[in-house]
């Protein structure tokens, strides 16, 4: 099968052990990002199959429409971005490992890793002793906090047990469901969302963006942050309300912000208004992005366009396609 790879932007693939699954295949890499519909169209005319990477790419009725030879979509996790009905007429299939079971844990260091960083000013601190200073600023120590963890999934609970970990102290709001999760595992559970915001030091989002979620955090919940808390967030810029994270850190509610994930991706402005913000704490949505995360994805990934060459799809999310074609 001729196969096509969106916005691997550092030729990553390539490298790791699960790329020769496709050894079989003939393989296109695209390393730069392109939405455009007429140019995705011209670069992906030949595919049979194409590989996405995460939510890098919407994939549109407009353009499915303009590729009839492509036949299956590989990837794994949710497809927001994908639009299944198009598919589904256009006769493409999806395939998509949801891994209801398995947390990204690389997602829940790289969380971790930003709840450290902003509390001890390592990136302010490091910069410092670059520019021929010694010590700029006093940090925080974490133990004794309280640790807002708001949905408490599986990426969630994985963080909960790194801030019990460090001594903090646990907190979770989010779903009826999500709140049942979070009794159940020992953790107390906020009395509503607006006593969540107000009695966090530290508040991590951990929920898809779903029409359910978008916009869940607005500006009248971060005014409820203490002036000293951190807001953390690896999931979906669009889980804030735009505009509402900046206007806030203006207001002084919260103190700061550790982000990974922003309304436009891939953001290369260096002055955006986000990014040059003495408060924020931003990295370029890399939760996701180790070698060995990498490896397990796309091996799931590449293990379905080998199922569906050998003519028994996996994961399938619009299965008639399939069924229609082999009826």
């Amino acid at each position: 099968m001729k196969i096509s790879i969106l916005d691997d932007y550092f030729d990553t693939l390539r490298g790791l052990p699960c790329f020769r699954k496709l050894d079989a295949h003939e393989v296109t890499v695209w390393r730069d990002h392109v939405q455009d519909t007429a140019a995705l169209a011209a670069r992906l005319a030949d595919a049979d199959a194409l590989v996405l990477i995460r939510e890098r790419t919407a994939i549109t009725a407009d353009l499915l429409a303009a590729l009839p030879k492509l036949q299956l979509i590989s990837q794994r996790s949710v497809y927001p971005h994908v639009d299944v009905a198009a598919c589904t007429d256009n006769g493409v299939l999806l395939c998509s490992d949801l891994h209801a079971d398995t947390p990204s844990y690389a997602a829940a260091e790289l969380t971790w890793a930003l709840i450290m960083a902003s509390a001890r000013q390592i990136p302010q601190q490091v910069n410092s002793l670059r520019a021929g200073n010694w010590q700029t600023g006093v940090g925080r120590t974490l133990r004794g906090q309280t640790l807002g963890i708001f949905g408490y999934g599986r990426i969630g609970k994985v963080v909960a047990g790194y801030g019990a970990a460090f001594g903090l102290q646990v907190l979770v709001w989010g779903s009826a469901a999500a709140r049942a999760r979070a009794t159940a595992d020992g953790y107390p559970v906020a009395a509503d969302q607006a006593d969540f915001f107000s009695q966090a030091d530290v508040l991590s989002l951990h929920m898809r963006a779903v029409p359910a979620t978008k916009g869940i955090v607005g500006a009248a919940d971060l005014a409820r942050m203490k002036p000293t808390a951190t807001l953390v967030n690896t999931s979906r810029a669009a889980l804030i309300q735009p505009g509402a994270l900046l206007a806030a850190l203006d207001q002084g509610r919260p103190g700061a912000a550790a982000v990974d994930v922003f309304d436009a991706e891939p953001l290369l402005d260096p002055l955006d208004p986000l990014l040059s913000s003495p408060k924020v704490l931003a990295t370029p949505h890399i939760g996701y992005v180790t070698e060995e995360e990498w490896d397990l994805q796309f091996g799931d990934i590449f293990d379905q366009i080998n199922d569906y060459a050998a003519g028994a799809p996996s994961n399938m999310i619009n299965p008639e396609v399939w069924l229609g074609r082999n009826a």
